[in-house]
């Protein structure tokens, strides 16, 4: 960009459809503008669950461009990555890490979910996107020209990698990434231990989880220069928004409910996922049950990170949502003595130590889901985690020190949810 009133466009494409074009000016704003066609085709995929057609105020959602000064909408600015990897990838694009309209321009042929930003030149952009002054000092973004570029929204240095032989390479660009590899963390020690004995112990109890391996951590080609610990083993989890090269469409529930990543905390609770899930998912009794289970697994697995960022909805026939599997779930508790709560709230509290089933019946009551639906999936899940969780938990990977910790949380929970320790 050369003067103050340059704009750059990159087209979002969905499924092959046109969704709109987003806009960028040098001066910070940014403003998402929809296609006529797109708005108007009620076969439409979808974009956010905010722009199905069932969804109230659609048509008035996409009526107006979404403008936007320095962040991009939260249904965009949620598909970058946070922390460590975002630092890293404007340090090596030499830009500010607010300046979200480049990192996305270049991370656009590989963003979590399958919408697809390609920048195009200003002689192909709509005459609706721009006015005359706009059209003059339009530009095409140079970005997008680099290799092995991907987005992975969380705030862990983890990369998009393919499998080949045992050995896990950077997908170059155009070829899909089909493994989230998650690096030893540089704060807390033996992370991929942990997340893979949660996540197993996770699924004994009834949860659905993707594919999950431990690596090797030479099993890694072309990691770039960064320092990490002297661990032995990654995490590896399969990336359940590809399929054999083919984009699967996601979003987390920051961009369903319209907050920023920094507001995945503070700005919701466990009713209103239940409630959208309820009214909205393919099938959306099924999907409050999962919801349900998983709820009460973060609390016997002391997880206190299931923030609105960790729940997503994947769109296999292209439209309608259905809960994706569960991911980065996480002994938390062992990190942090004195954790002791839900990331958001769930019926009237957020402490581990005070939920009962008595809790959970109120949530299902204020999120209007029948209690006697959800009930049995809960002592389901109970039965699962107190006859399998002591003998596996000896046998998984995790430190010595976490598994104590983990013993030590179930004998603290309420009687509703305590496992004997063997």
């Amino acid at each position: 960009m050369t003067n103050g009133d340059t704009v750059s466009v990159l087209e979002l494409a969905l499924h092959g459809a046109t969704v709109g074009f987003l806009a960028g000016y040098r001066d910070g704003r940014t403003i998402l503008t929809f296609a006529p066609e797109f708005a108007a085709n009620e076969a439409r995929p979808t974009f956010s669950l905010i722009t199905h057609p069932a969804f109230p105020k659609a048509e008035e959602i996409m009526a107006k461009p979404w403008v936007k000064r320095q962040k991009l909408h939260p249904a965009l600015s949620n598909l970058l990555p946070e922390g460590a990897l975002r630092d890293y990838l404007a340090q090596a694009l030499k830009t500010h890490t607010d300046n979200e309209f480049e990192l996305f321009a270049y991370l656009g042929q590989d963003l979590p979910g399958a919408l697809v930003a390609t920048a195009i030149d200003p002689d192909a952009v709509p005459d609706y996107v721009l006015d005359d002054t706009a059209k003059a000092s339009a530009v095409k973004s140079l970005v997008q020209d680099e290799k092995k570029r991907f987005s992975l929204a969380g705030v862990q240095m983890k990369f998009s990698m393919r499998e080949h032989d045992g050995r896990y390479h950077i997908a170059e660009t155009g070829a899909l990434g089909d493994w989230i590899i998650k690096t030893p963390s540089t704060t807390h020690k033996h992370v991929p231990l942990n997340e893979y004995t949660a996540m197993h112990l996770a699924e004994l109890a009834g949860v659905n989880i993707p594919d999950i391996r431990l690596v090797e951590m030479e099993k890694l080609e072309q990691l770039p220069a960064i320092n990490l610990p002297d661990e032995h083993y990654a995490f590896a989890i399969r990336r359940f928004d590809r399929d054999e090269g083919t984009r699967i469409h996601m979003e987390d529930f920051a961009q369903i409910l319209v907050k920023y990543p920094q507001e995945k905390y503070r700005s919701a609770n466990y009713q209103q996922i239940g409630r959208i899930l309820y009214d909205y998912a393919e099938d959306g009794l099924g999907d409050v049950q999962q919801f349900a289970r998983r709820l009460l697994v973060n609390i016997l697995l002391a997880n206190g990170d299931a923030h609105l960022k960790n729940w997503s909805v994947i769109y296999p026939d292209t439209v309608t949502p259905t809960l994706s599997p569960a991911y980065d779930i996480v002994v938390t508790r062992v990190y942090m003595d004195d954790e002791r709560e839900f990331a958001l709230n769930l019926g009237k509290d957020k402490d581990w130590y005070q939920a009962s089933l008595d809790q959970f019946e109120y949530w299902a009551g204020k999120a209007k889901i029948p209690w006697r639906a959800i009930k049995p999936h809960l002592l389901d899940t109970m039965d699962r985690a107190r006859s399998q969780w002591p003998q596996a938990l000896g046998e998984l990977p995790m430190d010595d020190e976490h598994k104590a910790g983990l013993k030590e949380h179930w004998g603290n929970l309420h009687p509703d949810f305590q496992i004997a320790a063997s």
